[in-house]
């Protein structure tokens, strides 16, 4: 009979425990209990814990009791992601000292920060945390575990993108049709998963004459929510766009898939749209934005994506001359960067030589609010 499982970290926190397990926490069987000589610490730059000896500490935490094969199963598989493994150790519990397994990592493999408050954790994490669970245990029957953890990254910036849908005002005057609860959904499928994903789903949705139509298979691509800047500086009147490859043009078959832009980058989990427009204004065009004016929160391709765009005008002073080139070399990225009159920017717009409708969005939206902006400048 496998030993009982010492949870020191974010899987205390219901929810996750739950989402994890597929089942009930309280199926577990979970009861107090505590590690001596050992502490947790938050690993640096990612939103989970670690558990390091030191004479001295005490980890608190609970020990699952009741855990079956499937629930031990699941653990093994998400905390693996982690590269966490289940190693022996002696807790205290109410009835005495007892022999348990925990999930540690292996010496050197993360850096340990500060010590790890679950209700802190819970606030800022926990709801990304177990979005994000749930899209890493649908994997469970396809892949394994370090294919998963290659995905993490994305896996958190689309869990973020979920949270932000939750999270965005209702229209007030715009027709709506049913809300999401009234969708029927029998099955779900990730067939392809790698930086996108494509997910498969089997629903059915009620009909504007009453009703519910048939049962159909549905797929999309799974992006996130991307940032999207046109820097402008009121005071000169001028642009900036960026030019750089881009593999969908070319995959269409375009002979010009160099595309002429706005800033742009994905909203990474954990973070706000504005942090990441201000994040990839600096990345990617050198630039500090003083302020950021909104334009507008969009689908580009609601029939085939989940991608969703916040896009905003960011207020600048602009260089004379711009030198170099922009973007991050560990994302393979070779960003030209064109300073340009705004109405020259307009002239190519109205001239259909500028294909990327996030920009042209952005640029039709400075034409109608160009001149408070340099009112105000």
């Amino acid at each position: 009979m496998s030993a009982p499982l010492f949870l020191y970290g974010t899987l205390r926190h219901p929810p996750l425990l739950e989402t994890v397990l597929g089942a009930p926490a309280g199926d577990a069987g979970a009861v107090p209990a505590a590690l001596h000589d050992h502490a947790v610490r938050r690993v640096e730059d990612e939103p989970f814990p670690m558990l390091l000896e030191e004479p001295g500490a005490r980890a608190e935490g609970l020990l699952l009791e009741r855990l079956s094969a499937e629930g031990r199963a699941r653990l093994d598989f998400y905390e693996g992601g982690f590269d966490f493994a289940r190693r022996q150790v002696t807790v205290e519990t109410g009835q005495g000292p007892r022999r348990a397994e925990v999930y540690a990592c292996p010496p050197g493999r993360w850096t340990p920060g500060a010590p790890f408050r679950l209700d802190a954790w819970a606030a800022r994490w926990g709801a990304l945390s177990v979005a994000a669970a749930e899209e890493v245990m649908i994997h469970r029957e396809q892949r394994d575990a370090d294919s998963v953890a290659a995905m993490l990254p994305m896996i958190r910036a689309r869990a973020q993108a979920r949270l932000n849908a939750l999270e965005a005002p209702a229209p007030d005057r715009a027709p709506q049709g049913f809300g999401a609860d009234t969708v029927r959904e029998t099955a779900r499928r990730i067939p392809y998963a790698r930086f996108y994903s494509v997910e498969e789903r089997d629903l059915s949705y009620p009909r504007f004459e009453g009703g519910y139509g048939p049962v159909v298979t549905r797929a999309a691509l799974m992006g996130t929510d991307a940032a999207i800047v046109l820097p402008y500086d009121p005071v000169s009147d001028r642009v900036m766009l960026l030019e750089q490859f881009r593999p969908a043009p070319y995959f269409r078959g375009d002979p010009r898939p160099w595309c002429l832009e706005p800033v742009a980058g994905r909203v990474d989990g954990g973070e706000t749209p504005e942090q990441a427009a201000l994040r990839e204004g600096a990345e990617e065009a050198g630039l500090s934005f003083d302020r950021l004016e909104f334009v507008s929160r969009n689908y580009p391709s609601p029939g085939s994506t989940t991608e969703y765009f916040h896009v905003y005008v960011g207020i600048c002073r602009l260089p004379e001359r711009v030198e170099g080139t922009g973007g991050l070399d560990d994302e393979a990225e070779d960003i030209r960067r064109h300073v340009m009159p705004f109405e020259t920017a307009m002239a190519l717009a109205e001239a259909a030589e500028l294909d990327v409708g996030p920009l042209l969005l952005a640029l039709y939206w400075l034409a109608r609010h160009r001149a408070r902006l340099r009112t105000q400048a």
